[in-house]
Parts: structure tokens; C-alpha cells; sequence
């Protein structure tokens, strides 16, 4: 399902076009979804589609459409230091862009049930974590990955502040999934039709808000006809980080401080990408047609201002065209990483700066 805002050209023009439409409502949402680029998590053959809203599937690999990911990043409301757990963790991509809000000292947990996916999950964290230029720019919570049924969770696990469940759940399965939940917590699911927030205000009370109509396929559930008690799933314990690791954390943290406060300009200012305009519509409701699922438009109230304001932007960005013609072209600079550039600097050991590098060889 998808289709909600117009496809983009590359990453970023996909973002663009989840902010107009108003699905990104937030800094650090826009963030981490320009830092993970959603090409990357497609098969190479299916890259081609990865910046239409649309969901996608080859075999057991799936991601969501970039409207339904954009909606549960807005309502698990993350911020530092905050546990999530990921139910049908997939290929780890909304994992991933968790990570870059929960910070060093979150934890990141996710239980996918195919063997395979978790793999191909495993590769695109080490390759995000090893040749990613975002990753240097935040401080990273790690998923942590486990194979498994959601819904055979150990009874004794441990509870998480933010739950996202990226299956159908049915009623039955609701206060399963709510107990898991700490006091204060939130969980987003999809339930009958409807992705829900689910907020616990209590040790036995909730409070829900339906955010969006949906469909998504039902959590699959284990075979119990022939009588086998089917496998329980051990999530992840939760490590205290080490004094190595806690130092890695606060060198870097310190670097990054000295280097925003030596170049405020190209480090807080970012550039201002020239793009195409288009009237879009925010879509909220989806219908059947014959077998395909297909969203209706929902007329907007603010289509006239909207328009306006696209306008003015349109008639500003000729005037600065015009400006530009008269100025010589300068040839973009390469993009330098600061941090790393840094790190290399210092009167170190080659392994000890390595390590303070988390092993990425550029």
C-alpha cells in the first residue's frame, strides 16, 4: 500500500515530499530518514522503486510504504536513552533510523521470523555502520536482531518504552503485546484496518488514537494442531557498556562538540536543494478495487494556501536562478568528514584511533 504523496528522484526528494504532505512533522524524523537512504535496503535489481510510496516485497523481504513509516516514527514520539522493541523487524531499516534518536545509551531490539531476513538485516547494519557518511554525524543505537515468532515471546522479558508491531494484529492479540509495555510507554500496531497508538497510562489502564487507515498482512501464528509446543523467543539481553566502550561514546561526543563550535555555519546551515513543485494532497483513506488496494484523496482545506505559498517559493527560487546567472560557477566541493578528519589527527595509536573509528575505512 502507498501512494499517498508524488515519487521522488532520489532519496531526499522522496523526504521533500512526505514534509509537504505533511507526514514528516518533525526535526529528527526528517533527520533520520535523510540519513538512511531506502535504496539501500532494496535488492539491487528493485532500487528503481525504492523512492515511490509504495510497499514492497520479494520473497520474505518487505518494507512499508515511506507515508505508513513515516506515521510510526511520529507516533512513538522517540527520543534519547528510550528502549524500543521492532515486532517483524524485516530488513531493518525503520530499526535503523530508531537507532539515530535512541542515542548510545537506548536499546534497539527486534524479533523477525525468518532466518533469512535477520541476515540480510545483519548485512545492511554493517554496511550502513561501515561505509555510511551519516553515521558519523549521529550517536548510534545498534539493533540488536533475534529470530523468532512475535507472538512466543518469553513471558519473563523485559518491557520496552516504544513497541512497533509491522504486522496485522487481531483484538486477541492486543493486551499480549500491551503488557510488554512500560508504564508511560507507547505502542503502535495495526489493528482491524486502523494503525493505532497505543499509550499505557497505567499498570492496567491505556489510552488509544487511531492515526491512519491501513492494511497490512496478519502476524503469522505458529501451528499447534500437531501438538508441539512451539519454540519460545529469548530476546536480547540488555549489556552494560563497558569503560571502553562508554569512552568511545564521550570522545566522539567531545569531538563533535569542538568541530560544531569551530564551524557553526557548515555544520547547523544545510544546503538548500533545488527541486521540482507540485500540488499534492494528503491521503488518509484507502479503497478496494477489484484486488487492488488504491488510496482516495481527501481533499485538503488548505489547498488554496498551499498553492500560494508554492507559488512565492517558485517566483523566489527564479529570482535567485536569475541572481546565480550572474556569478561565476564554483565547482562543488567534496564533502569532508570532519569527525573522522579529526579522529585522524590526534596523537594517537593507529588502533586506538581505529577503534575510535568503530573499524569504517572511510
Amino acid at each position: 500500500m502507498g501512494g499517498a504523496v508524488s515519487a521522488g528522484e532520489d532519496n531526499d526528494d522522496l523526504i521533500d515530499n512526505l514534509k509537504e504532505a505533511q507526514y514528516i512533522r518533525t526535526e529528527q524524523v526528517e533527520q533520520a530518514f535523510r540519513a538512511i537512504d531506502r535504496g539501500d535496503y532494496y535488492l539491487d535489481s528493485y532500487r528503481e522503486n525504492a523512492y515511490k510510496d509504495l510497499a514492497w516485497k520479494n520473497g520474505n523481504l518487505h518494507l512499508s510504504a515511506p507515508c505508513i513509516y513515516s506515521e510510526v516514527m511520529e507516533a512513538l514520539r522517540l527520543c534519547q536513552g528510550l528502549s524500543f522493541l521492532n515486532l517483524g523487524s524485516g530488513t531493518g531499516y525503520l530499526s535503523t533510523m530508531v537507532g539515530l534518536i535512541l542515542g548510545p545509551f537506548g536499546v534497539n531490539h527486534g524479533v523477525e521470523l525468518h532466518k533469512d531476513v535477520v541476515e540480510y538485516a545483519k548485512e545492511r547494519l554493517e554496511d550502513f555502520i561501515k561505509n555510511s557518511d551519516s553515521f558519523d554525524k549521529f550517536e548510534f543505537c545498534e539493533p540488536k536482531f533475534v529470530v523468532g515468532n512475535c507472538l512466543e515471546i518469553s513471558s519473563d522479558s523485559h518491557q520496552y518504552d516504544r513497541i512497533y508491531c509491522g504486522a496485522g494484529v487481531q483484538k486477541d492479540h492486543e493486551n499480549y503485546m500491551k503488557i510488554m509495555l512500560k508504564v508511560g510507554g507507547i505502542l503502535v500496531v495495526p489493528i482491524e484496518d486502523q494503525l493505532t497508538q497505543i499509550t499505557r497510562t497505567g499498570q492496567s489502564s491505556w489510552e488509544s488514537k487511531n492515526i491512519l487507515a491501513v492494511s497490512f498482512a496478519p502476524l503469522v501464528q505458529q501451528n499447534r494442531a500437531d501438538g508441539n509446543k512451539p519454540d519460545t523467543v529469548q530476546l536480547p539481553p540488555i549489556h552494560i557498556r563497558s569503560l571502553q566502550d562508554l569512552s568511545r561514546v564521550y570522545i566522539r561526543r567531545a569531538l563533535h562538540c569542538q568541530i560544531e563550535e569551530a564551524s557553526p555555519a557548515t555544520q547547523r546551515t544545510p544546503h538548500k536543494r533545488k527541486r521540482r513543485r507540485c500540488r499534492r494532497r494528503r491521503i488518509n483513506t484507502y479503497v478496494f478495487v477489484g484486488n487492488q488496494l488504491i488510496p482516495q484523496r481527501v481533499e485538503s482545506e488548505e489547498e488554496e494556501r498551499i498553492g500560494e505559498e508554492i507559488r512565492e517559493e517558485d517566483e523566489e527560487e527564479e529570482e535567485e536562478k536569475e541572481g546565480s546567472e550572474e556569478q561565476p560557477l564554483k565547482a562543488e566541493e567534496p564533502r569532508v568528514n570532519l569527525l573522522r578528519e579529526r579522529i585522524l589527527s590526534l596523537p594517537l595509536p593507529d588502533a586506538l584511533k581505529a577503534y575510535l573509528l568503530y573499524y569504517r575505512e572511510k
